[in-house]
């Protein structure tokens, strides 16, 4: 984000109205290489072709933000990859983490990796320190650290189902199991505001938030994301595209500020649930709409959110959770005009 960019978020964030409405997406590997016309096995393995997509985004929509911005990334390999899951690169599919843990049993065993040697997240650093000249030259900051949360790393080492059982059959390895990964995550997100002080946000997303009731939430998702997110940075930003209305009322006691939610949950509602107290970024459809629908159907969408949102405070619009894959220069172009009236 450049420095202007920046200082119009937090202004959004103290809960200033900006004219025209700010709007802002979340972009990585899902999006980026198809609409850059590359492969994504090529847009990870490759600096340049990785900053390229990169550049000639913010070139292409300037009146965006994209956040996190030149997010450096394997898929979802990123996190698991430190604790020695093999991870799968197909050429043109979304890079996938195994499994590492087939009982219980084994979550004894586990150790805090290191961030500074362990799996890709030294690539994953050094392709930011390579490029950090070359965006800044853009007149763009690194401005987030970056990581999957504490829930979804878990369900990437033990599998999604495994996992949520594991919650009611075996609360104590449970609980063992995100201790360790949350005590990794906070290193990580230190190293990376170490590496980069221009670092004065953080991006968590945890999609299996959404898989749970309140009860089990308060339990085991609410005490480690708020220990992850207890640090000073002005931007705490959580995506959650699955179910929120469960947990969104406990994000702010968590320190959450910026929300990225799914589309479950009308922008009122979530609202009314969190006490209006965090900026939401959403809330189009990002596949019926924004991927699928026409350019005058992208228009239609977000002339009615704004219609139907008198208070334009702590709101940037967006599509409910990242920008998908298939989504057209011309829709986007379409999101932007709307968006200015």
């Amino acid at each position: 984000m450049t420095n202007q960019q920046w200082n119009d978020l937090l202004a959004v964030l103290r809960g200033e109205v900006l004219t025209p409405a700010p709007v802002g997406f979340i972009i990585d590997c899902p999006w980026l290489p198809g609409w850059h016309g590359i492969e994504i096995a090529d847009y990870l393995s490759s600096e340049t072709l990785w900053f390229e997509a990169n550049r000639r985004a913010i070139e292409t929509f300037p009146d965006a933000w994209f956040l996190p911005g030149f997010w450096s990334e394997f898929g979802m390999c990123t996190e698991p990859s430190a604790f020695g899951s093999r991870c799968i690169f197909p050429r043109n599919e979304f890079p996938f983490a195994e499994k590492i843990l087939t009982d219980v049993g084994q979550i004894a065993d586990l150790r805090v990796p290191d961030p500074h040697t362990d799996g890709l997240l030294p690539f994953m650093l050094n392709r930011l320190k390579w490029a950090r000249p070359r965006l800044e030259d853009l007149g763009h900051q690194i401005r987030f650290s970056v990581s999957r949360g504490p829930l979804n790393v878990a369900t990437f080492l033990m599998g999604t189902t495994e996992f949520l059982m594991a919650l009611k059959t075996d609360p104590g390895p449970t609980h063992r199991l995100l201790r360790v990964i949350t005590d990794y995550l906070k290193q990580w997100h230190a190293l990376q505001r170490e590496t980069f002080p221009t670092i004065d946000g953080l991006l968590v997303l945890d999609d299996i938030v959404g898989f749970m009731g309140e009860m089990d939430f308060v339990a085991f998702g609410l005490p480690y994301l708020r220990e992850l997110f207890a640090t000073d940075v002005a931007v705490k930003f959580f995506h959650n595209d699955a179910a929120c209305a469960k947990s969104i009322k406990y994000y702010p006691e968590i320190g959450i500020n910026l929300y990225n939610p799914g589309i479950q949950t009308p922008l009122a509602e979530m609202r009314r649930l969190c006490g209006n107290r965090l900026t939401i970024l959403g809330t189009i459809p990002p596949r019926d709409v924004l991927a699928a629908g026409t350019p005058d159907d992208v228009r239609a969408a977000v002339r009615r959110l704004l219609a139907e949102t008198p208070d334009r405070s702590r709101l940037i619009l967006s599509c409910a959770g990242g920008l998908p894959p298939g989504v057209s220069t011309e829709n986007l172009r379409a999101f932007l005009e709307a968006a200015r009236g």
